[in-house]
């Protein structure tokens, strides 16, 4: 058998000395002030997991997430919601939002009215500065991820699993999968895709009206901005660490005025952006743009499975490398149902969830586990997966991953192509 499991490690490997480049001690980001002590029957993670799974028995967890894709939407609602429910009673009912700020900002509200208890959300998609927005304004529960059982396979020591865009995870947040932005193209329609972004302007000349990218602050939009920035940056290395103003101001106006040359030549001349990624997807797919992105990359060889993309579509990397990060799952301060919210996150952590997602035509999702941890018969069901005619080894993916900002850089280039590239 092609031990198809083996080629995970390097991507695994390197995202520890990628991730180790952005990290700050946790005394620098350490929250505003300590959370309050709460009592045992508040905090399941001072039972044994067996009182966890039988206090989690028969209640729904209203799970919270980024809905923006289908994909992603069917393996919850289709796999991972029928499972819980057969195995451990528990009714999960997934609620899809456009950005996932919107439930922080839910949450910010209910704590501001003391909710304190009963909260409306149990489980949350998050990384980056959502995250660090959460744990700085005290809005999540924990520790609990290193008590999960299969928080055994998670490899908690590498700094890209134990912290968030730079800020530490603190078991105050279970990982669920890896992510690394490609770009996608039709091979039928373009011979040479443009691998920098040098090189993305000028086939943009030639080629108006071809192109064009989800409007910030749109996850998937947003990396393509940062990619931006790193490129003009002429070394992203300047840019990791905590902000840094002067190192802000000295690459901003470069990268804004980037992004302005190549306006005008985007599809609808750049008077409009996609909303969102699926938006950006169906002109593709329409044959309306001759590129998309992803941050998952076996998004297109999923596509290709279920008929969405035909099979001349291909995906690469920027010769510069491309940004690769962890995402998690997280608890909210007041939920109503911890115990099955951990259940839950649990669930989505085992070998079982994890092989389920890795599949092209279900998600493709980066395995969050290392994998020489699993058993042999997990092993040989993951190395059992096809990869996918448009899916990149992990080995490419490895030897070109590069490291997050921090949250603080993502919110500031955030902000400004607002004002400085959309200009209301």
């Amino acid at each position: 058998m092609d031990k198809l499991w083996l080629r995970w490690i390097p991507y695994i490997g390197l995202m520890l000395a990628l991730a180790a480049c952005s990290v700050q001690s946790p005394s620098e980001l350490a929250p505003t002030a300590a959370a309050a002590d709460v009592s045992a029957a508040e905090d399941p993670a001072r039972l044994s997991w067996p009182e966890v799974e039988s206090s989690a028995r028969g209640v729904t967890v209203n799970f919270f997430m980024w809905g923006g894709d289908d994909n992603i939407n069917r393996y919850v609602n289709e796999y991972v919601a029928p499972q819980v429910l057969a195995q451990y009673g528990i009714t999960l009912r997934q609620t899809p939002v456009n950005d996932i700020v919107e439930t922080v900002n839910k949450l910010l509200g209910e704590k501001t009215e003391g909710k304190l208890s009963d909260g409306t959300i149990d489980l949350i998609w998050i990384n980056g500065e959502n995250f660090r927005t959460m744990r700085q304004g005290e809005l999540l529960y924990g520790p609990w991820a290193e008590n999960l059982p299969n928080a055994q396979y998670v490899p908690w020591a590498e700094p890209s699993i134990a912290n968030d865009f730079g800020y530490p995870v603190d078991a105050y947040e279970a990982p669920w999968g890896r992510a690394q932005f490609v770009m996608i193209y039709d091979s039928a329609r373009v011979a040479d895709p443009p691998k920098s972004f040098a090189d993305l302007l000028e086939w943009t000349q030639t080629h108006p009206g071809r192109f064009t990218y989800p409007a910030p602050p749109d996850f998937t939009g947003s990396v393509f901005v940062r990619h931006g920035f790193y490129e003009v940056s002429s070394g992203y290395e300047r840019l990791i660490g905590p902000f840094d103003e002067t190192v802000y101001a000295d690459n901003a106006g470069a990268a804004w005025e980037y992004f302005n040359q190549l306006e005008p030549y985007l599809w609808r001349e750049g008077e409009t952006y996609p909303q969102t990624i699926d938006q950006l997807n169906q002109l593709f797919a329409n044959g309306e743009a001759d590129f998309t992105m992803s941050y998952n990359p076996a998004f297109a060889s999923g596509a290709i499975a279920r008929g969405v993309f035909p099979d001349s579509v291909r995906t690469y990397l920027f010769d510069a490398g491309t940004i690769a990060n962890t995402h998690y799952v997280a608890i909210p301060f007041n939920a109503t149902n911890k115990a099955a919210a951990m259940v839950v996150a649990n669930f989505l952590q085992s070998p079982q969830a994890q092989i389920e997602k890795a599949k092209p035509e279900v998600w493709g999702d980066l395995p969050v586990m290392a994998v020489e941890s699993l058993p042999e018969s997990d092993r040989e069901l993951l190395a059992a997966i096809p990869q996918g005619v448009a899916t990149l080894t992990a080995e490419e993916l490895a030897a070109n991953a590069l490291p997050e900002l921090q949250a603080d850089w993502l919110t500031r280039i955030e902000e400004d192509w607002q004002t400085e590239v959309l200009k209301p």
